[in-house]
C-alpha cells in the first residue's frame, strides 16, 4: 500500500477517535445539566407561586377594607333608624341595609376563597421547595461523578491528540493538504473503505478500472462520484 495513503487512513481514524470524545463530554455533562435544569425550573416555580400568593393578599386586604366599610355604614343605619320619620324615609334604610348586608356576604365569601387559594400554594411553595433541597443536596455528588467522567475524557483525548500531532509530523503535506480538504466536507468520512466495489461514503458502485487502482493502492485514489478517498481492506482485497 502507498505510504501516503496509509498515512491518510491512520489520520481519518485518529480524527475519529477524537470527534468521538464530543457525545461522551455530552453524555457526561448530561446528568448534571438535567439536575440543574430542574432547579431553575423549581426555582422559577417557587417565584411564580410566590407572586401569586402575595397578589391574594393584596385582593384580600382590599375585601377586607371593604367589609370594614360596610360594617360602619350598617353601623350608621342602625343609629339612623331611631331618627327616621316616614315610611319613605324607612324603605329606603331598609334597601340600604340589605345592599349592605348582600356586599357583606359577598366580600367574607370572596375572603375565604382567597384563604383557600393561598393556602394551597403555600402547600405547593412548601413541597417545591423541599424537592429543590433534596435537588441540591444531590447536585455536589452529582458533579462530582462529571467532573471524574471528564477527567477520564480528557486524558484519553489528549492522548489521541498526541498521537495525530506524532503523525502529523510524518504525513505529506500535500496529501495532508488534500485530506483537509475533502474532510471541510466529508467530516469523518473523509477515507472510506470500499466494499462490495461499492464506495461506503456515497454507496455508489465503483467501474472496474478504478477498482483495480484502488485494490493496488499504488496511489491515493478518490471515489469518482462523492471524491472521497478510497481503500479496501485486505480481506475484500
Amino acid at each position: 500500500m502507498n505510504q501516503h495513503l496509509k498515512q491518510l487512513i491512520d489520520l481519518s481514524k485518529v480524527d475519529k477517535e477524537i470527534d468521538a470524545f464530543e457525545p461522551q463530554i455530552e453524555e457526561a455533562n448530561y446528568k448534571y445539566e438535567v439536575a440543574i435544569a430542574k432547579k431553575q425550573s423549581i426555582d422559577s416555580d417557587i417565584e411564580n407561586l410566590t407572586n401569586e400568593i402575595k397578589d391574594e393578599e393584596v385582593k384580600k386586604h382590599k375585601n377586607e377594607l371593604h367589609l370594614a366599610e360596610l360594617s360602619q355604614k350598617l353601623e350608621n343605619n342602625s343609629k339612623k333608624s331611631s331618627e327616621i320619620k316616614t315610611e319613605r324615609e324607612m324603605k329606603s334604610l331598609q334597601l340600604e341595609e340589605e345592599i349592605a348586608k348582600e356586599q357583606v356576604t359577598f366580600a367574607n365569601e370572596e375572603i375565604a376563597r382567597l384563604d383557600k387559594i393561598m393556602d394551597s400554594k403555600k402547600e405547593q411553595v412548601a413541597s417545591a421547595k423541599t424537592a429543590l433541597e433534596e435537588i441540591e443536596s444531590n447536585l455536589e455528588v452529582v458533579k462530582a461523578d462529571v467532573d471524574e467522567k471528564l477527567k477520564v475524557i480528557t486524558k484519553a483525548r489528549q492522548e489521541v491528540f498526541l498521537k495525530k500531532e506524532k503523525l502529523l509530523g510524518t504525513v505529506n503535506q500535500k496529501g495532508l493538504a488534500f485530506y483537509q480538504k475533502i474532510r471541510r466536507w466529508a467530516k469523518n468520512t473523509t477515507v472510506v473503505v470500499v466494499e462490495d466495489q461499492a464506495c461506503m461514503g456515497c454507496h455508489m458502485l465503483i467501474g472496474d478500472k478504478i477498482y483495480a487502482d484502488i485494490i493496488k493502492a499504488e496511489e491515493i485514489a478518490t471515489c469518482p462520484h462523492c471524491g472521497r478517498i478510497l481503500y479496501v481492506e485486505k480481506a475484500e482485497e
